[in-house]
């Protein structure tokens, strides 16, 4: 992640930040806040403050201790796992990806969810391998990638830690290897779980997965597709359950897919299929795509629908 200049941050963002953070201090009461003494509720607003000014690489620092904890609290698949070798494969085919050093794997849940982190880990949970085909489930990823391209990944750390802090009492970020407890770490993962990201984040990187796709090689419709799945089993009973707070409340999801179609269409794709197999997973045998800025076919079983060539090449963005 490059680095950013704290001092740059807008004003405006910091008043409203700072403004929440005291709010949620005075609502809440101590024990829900875990001050740690009598005085670090005097220092909570100076906490905030500080908190606000964190660098890019100190965010970077606490997502990778977050993602020790992380992993370390789901069922981590190996790498001869068959999720796992299958994830290696969609993702093998990914280029165009600057400045991004991603690191990939799988947990064994019936969860229906992916994430990235700010420290380049990309988690994706075999439920969601499930019922998706390759080319979804790399469009979803190329979603989350575009979250951390878009700096939304590192925004969202950067809120969640300055209300933890706030209510720790913690005045400054600790760079010390291993200063953050694990009650912060639980802490600051409740508060980005409770996080949603605003409409214009989603369709920024819906259309940023898009553009992954594009330049891939991989179907243009995947996004869109993979919207519809998440649409299907949303108004599915058994599946409600299953599905990651992220992407059930995920804001207007049919006309996000929409505005997916209706940019794949005004770049000259045409999708002469529809709909989405539950899952080719290694053995399903899916349409085959077509880009207009591929001169090869994707290897395997990949699309989830059938398109023809289009009239307009779309540059990846970074």
């Amino acid at each position: 992640m490059p680095e950013g200049n704290p001092g740059a941050q807008n004003t405006k963002d910091m008043k409203k930040l700072l403004i929440a953070a005291t709010a949620l201090l005075m609502m809440a009461s101590c024990s829900t806040l875990k001050v740690v003494d009598q005085n670090a509720a005097l220092n909570a607003g100076a906490a905030a403050v500080q908190a606000l000014a964190i660098s890019d690489s100190q965010i970077k620092q606490l997502c990778s201790q977050y993602m020790v904890q992380t992993d370390g609290q789901n069922t981590k698949l190996p790498a001869d796992d068959a999720y796992t070798q299958r994830l290696k494969k969609i993702m093998a085919r990914f280029h165009n990806i600057e400045k991004l050093d991603l690191n990939y794997a799988v947990y064994k849940s019936n969860t229906i969810n992916a994430f990235a982190s700010g420290d380049g880990s990309v988690r994706v949970y075999s439920g969601l391998m499930d019922v998706m085909n390759d080319d979804e489930v790399f469009a979803v990823i190329g979603h989350e990638l575009g979250h951390l391209i878009n700096k939304d990944v590192r925004d969202a750390y950067r809120t969640a830690y300055l209300i933890v802090a706030a209510r720790y009492g913690i005045g400054a970020f600790n760079q010390t290897a291993g200063a953050i407890s694990q009650g912060f770490l639980g802490d600051l993962g409740q508060q980005l779980a409770t996080a949603a990201y605003s409409r214009r984040q989603e369709t920024q990187a819906d259309e940023t997965a898009f553009q992954f796709c594009v330049a891939n090689g991989v179907d243009p419709f995947a996004m869109y597709h993979a919207l519809n799945v998440l649409l299907r089993l949303s108004g599915s009973t058994g599946s409600q359950g299953q599905l990651a707070q992220m992407f059930s409340d995920h804001p207007d999801t049919a006309k996000r897919a929409a505005h997916i179609k209706d940019m794949a269409e005004a770049a000259g794709y045409k999708m002469t299929s529809s709909g989405s197999s539950q899952s080719s997973g290694t053995t399903g045998k899916p349409n085959t795509v077509k880009p207009n800025n591929s001169n090869s076919k994707p290897a395997g079983n990949t699309s989830s629908g059938n398109t023809t060539s289009g009239k307009k090449k779309i540059n990846q963005k970074h």
